[in-house]
């Protein structure tokens, strides 16, 4: 199938040397990226990073080697990054996306790419104007857990799907919202669902398939902040599946689950783990060859993160090359941003709301 953003003129492929990235934003989630890259050391090298925190942007430096900048717009005046990647607060994305597009760089948004629907749309507009890409980072498709159960999924082994739960269960401090005062705030952050969960409820598109409708609660129990600390969403499925979403930031005394469970009329798989890491059930009515794999696509983390970016990474290059198609593109991430705000919409107005949500 022709990716859809190709109906639109694109800047020509990168070949013959390097891709040039610059990154934005050196808190927590930059250190993947920068190993990211150092996998794909062959075909990208990074020339810059940014933030507008002195101390951070000092260790982002000392690193990477990368030339440092003091804001995005510095970046892109003095760089010739190819590809701008934004680990900035989510609510910042949009500006900075339609910014770094229209000085003509490709872009890689972290997750969620936007935390308001009219912005994520925006940002698509943008970047097709310019003839770039724009990359919605979501690596835990790329666990092996997952492109197992995909595989499962897609090769109809479940049957009729009757019921599917995702649960995350971890654990945010009140520290973790102290440490940065975008964090927990509606016009930067999100709360746990739009942010810690972001990867999850990725999923319940990728993984099931277009969402009809969803009911959702939203509560702030035991943290300061504007946005939630857990939630929960009911689900139904175009083809008749229904599901939750339970979500909290309160699980004593640490990370405890981020799991999927799939429960079919010929087939019953959990994926669990801290981070989706660990296939705990695998039982179909058919033996097939793909059931070798589920001993090997385990793996331990020590992070929420796990190890998908460099495996983004590769598609990311590829498509820049010209030889793949963008795995996770921009209306591609619209589809769980969709999610999202439906979640939210539900939560305050005490409604059930139906997808999509505009024709």
């Amino acid at each position: 199938m022709r990716e859809p953003s190709a109906l639109f003129a694109r800047k020509p492929v990168i070949t013959g040397r390097k891709i040039r990235f610059g990154l934005v934003g050196c808190g927590r989630i930059a250190a993947n990226h920068f190993d990211a890259l150092g996998v794909h050391a062959a075909d990208a090298e990074l020339v810059g990073v940014a933030d507008i925190d002195p101390e951070a942007l000092a260790k982002a430096v000392a690193r990477t080697g990368a030339r440092g900048f003091e804001s995005l717009e510095a970046l892109l005046a003095g760089s010739e990054a190819d590809v701008v990647v934004l680990a900035t607060p989510s609510g910042l994305h949009a500006a900075q996306t339609i910014a770094a597009a229209a000085a003509g760089r490709h872009v890689i948004t972290e997750k969620p790419m936007a935390t308001r629907w009219q912005d994520g749309k925006a940002m698509v507009a943008a970047c097709d104007a310019s003839g770039v890409h724009l990359f919605v980072v979501k690596q835990n498709r790329r666990n092996p857990t997952l492109q197992l159960l995909k595989r499962a999924v897609d090769a109809k082994r479940f049957g009729t799907i009757g019921l599917v739960t995702v649960n995350v269960f971890w654990t945010r401090p009140q520290s973790y919202y102290d440490s940065a005062a975008w964090r927990g705030t509606w016009e930067f952050d999100g709360g746990a669902i739009m942010n810690q969960a972001s990867h999850y409820v990725d999923m319940l598109d990728w993984l099931i398939g277009p969402v009809e409708s969803v009911q959702a609660y939203t509560a702030t129990l035991a943290r300061q902040i504007e946005v939630e600390d857990t939630g929960v969403l009911a689900l139904r499925w175009r083809a008749g599946t229904l599901g939750s979403l339970n979500v909290t930031m309160l699980t004593y005394p640490k990370n405890l689950e981020g799991s999927i469970t799939i429960l079919g009329e010929r087939g019953t798989v959990r994926v669990g783990g801290t981070a989706v890491n660990r296939i705990e059930r695998w039982e179909f009515d058919t033996p097939d060859p793909m059931d070798n794999e589920v001993e090997q696509a385990s793996y331990e983390t020590a992070t929420v993160y796990g190890h998908g970016h460099p495996r983004y990474y590769a598609n990311v290059i590829q498509a820049l090359r010209g030889t793949a198609l963008p795995e996770t593109d921009g209306r591609e991430g619209l589809h769980s941003l969709e999610i999202l705000i439906a979640t939210y919409l539900s939560a305050r107005d005490g409604r059930r709301v139906a997808l999509p949500l505009e024709y």
